[in-house]
């Protein structure tokens, strides 16, 4: 057997057990149990409890939301954390008390605090306005040299198809 035929033989060797140490050490069925765990038990949902806890949410938010100027209510970017926190606890307060969120009573109590905080926020007619020109040039140009460029190419293709066959 010539040197570099053993050498590369060697490596082939070395490269498989090393393949082979590395999947061991990776293998999930080593180190965790894999038998299905039995789901734990569901109690039922305690509306009333979530009713009261939804509640403690809002008043939290109420607290929180009077702190802004309520000039400011329509723009997320001033109370975004606010209503962060608010959804949050709904989230939190609805697995507590084993409710699924969101639900029927948690939706209505949002509603209500949107009608409250965010009534006046919709505006009547969606205001449309043009992109800068620079970038409207752009936007129209792009594909207009995209297509000038795909056609140059087929003809081009197409004139050296002697060549190419």
């Amino acid at each position: 057997m010539d040197t570099n035929e053993f050498t590369v033989l060697k490596l082939f060797v070395v490269g498989i057990l090393v393949n082979t140490w590395l999947m061991r050490g990776l293998s999930a069925t080593d180190s965790f149990n894999i038998e299905p765990t039995a789901p734990r038990p569901k109690k039922a949902c305690n509306e009333s409890r979530l009713r009261w806890e939804v509640e403690v949410c809002g008043e939290v938010f109420k607290r929180d939301m009077g702190h802004i100027n309520p000039q400011y209510w329509c723009n997320l970017t001033h109370f975004i954390s606010e209503y962060h926190h608010f959804t949050r606890c709904t989230e939190l307060k609805a697995d507590i008390v084993s409710c699924y969120w969101p639900n029927p009573l948690v939706e209505s109590y949002i509603i209500r605090i949107h009608k409250h905080f965010f009534s006046n926020c919709s505006e009547d007619h969606v205001v449309w306005v043009d992109p800068p020109d620079d970038t409207l040039t752009i936007l129209i140009l792009i594909p207009v040299f995209l297509t000038l460029a795909m056609i140059a190419l087929v003809v081009w293709c197409s004139k050296r198809s002697d060549i190419l066959a």
